[in-house]
């Protein structure tokens, strides 16, 4: 049987990971500075995780939903200690693009509305709405684009007044960072006028954290650097640290009621372990600290690299040149053996690297740029 062929794929073969490396099939160590989307926020194979999760397949690894799981409310409770969002409500689903999925589903049974205002260049995932709520005509059917979405400039806080005034906007959703996007971040100043103009209009506010999330941004979620209050913030990657898992944080104002929302997966013993043991982690290593910190250093050096202009937050950033960054993608994997990203604006090279990475890393790295370019 033969792969449904939707990857391009580059020639290597991970088959060991230990931190912010990986290693191939001929022992070759590759510095991951991409974390596989930036699912990676503990470093890879990191001991307290693993043993965590082998405890746990120990007891028990799956049960449905339809039976009690203590470990869901200790996630809960870890979450809102760590976000300092306690009023807000969990429920757990198992990917980034089932949690935006949810997301815009609650704001229609919210509001009672159905259209979607979301960004320029934006991604929120592959399903149906999420998908449609995604600026990438290549990756809409003709069944998602059934689906009423508005696209509008980040920063035009006129263009979203006109549409929200017009009555029918169940959700406004916005990525505080873009991920696939290009790492473009809307405005502070729009980010409190969008606040303010979606509870006038009594629509939504989702913001889209699956991979600024969980500490990655230097704060626990992105737009807690703005001081808003979403109705609902979605999130995945880093939450598992390569365990599939993902969530939605619910305002108080959203009233839940049996059969509303609904998952399989979401939620499993094993999901919840993997989360918990990356929330240890991150508390006991105050790595949302360690973020801040490398991001200044990145920064430093890369003002060297006169090419080049820094974009992003956190340990979320890029890199943008005047030229598209493929063919120095693949020069940096097989002659420098680094790992690092793409997006749709094919200028950008994207850096995601685990949450535990070091200066000697961000060195490697800039010493191989210099060199290539």
């Amino acid at each position: 049987m033969k792969l449904f062929d939707v990857y391009p794929l580059y020639d290597v073969c991970p088959v060991k990971a230990k931190d912010v490396h990986v290693y191939d099939e001929a022992g070759t160590e590759y510095l991951d500075l991409y974390g596989g989307h930036a699912v990676i926020s503990i470093g890879h194979s990191h001991p307290h995780y693993v043993n965590r999760l082998q405890e746990q397949l120990q007891k028990i690894a799956f049960y449905s939903n339809a039976v009690e799981n203590p470990l869901q409310q200790k996630l809960a409770d870890e979450i809102g200690e760590q976000s300092c969002l306690h009023e807000y409500q969990l429920f757990l689903c198992s990917s980034g693009a089932e949690a935006n999925e949810n997301a815009l589903k609650l704001a229609s049974f919210h509001t009672g509305k159905k259209r979607v205002v979301a960004f320029k260049n934006a991604f929120h995932g592959r399903t149906s709405a999420a998908v449609a709520a995604t600026d990438n005509q290549n990756i809409n059917a003709p069944l998602n684009q059934q689906q009423k979405v508005t696209f509008i400039p980040f920063n035009d806080a006129e263009a979203l007044e006109k549409e929200l005034e017009k009555g029918d906007v169940c959700a406004v959703i916005f990525e505080p960072i873009q991920g696939v996007g290009g790492l473009d971040m809307p405005e502070d100043d729009f980010v409190l006028k969008m606040e303010k103009l979606c509870y006038q209009y009594d629509t939504a506010l989702i913001a889209d954290e699956v991979q600024s999330g969980f500490s990655r941004s230097g704060t626990f979620f992105a737009f807690q650097n703005n001081h808003i209050k979403p109705h609902v913030i979605t999130m995945a990657k880093g939450m598992g640290n390569g365990f599939p898992i993902g969530g939605i944080l619910v305002h108080p104002d959203v009233q839940p009621k049996y059969g509303m929302l609904g998952t399989t997966f979401g939620g499993n013993h094993l999901a919840c372990t993997a989360s918990l043991a990356v929330l240890e982690i991150l508390k006991k290593e105050e790595l949302q600290k360690h973020a801040k910190k490398m991001e200044a250093y990145f920064r430093s050096k890369a003002k060297k690299i006169k090419e080049a202009t820094i974009k992003g937050r956190g340990l979320m950033l890029g890199l943008e040149f005047d030229f598209e960054v493929g063919p120095l993608r693949k020069r940096l994997i097989y002659e420098k053996h680094i790992f690092t990203g793409g997006s749709s604006n094919k200028n950008v090279l994207r850096i995601l690297p685990p949450l535990t990475v070091q200066e000697q890393h961000f060195d490697k790295f800039f010493n191989a740029l210099e060199d290539l370019l």
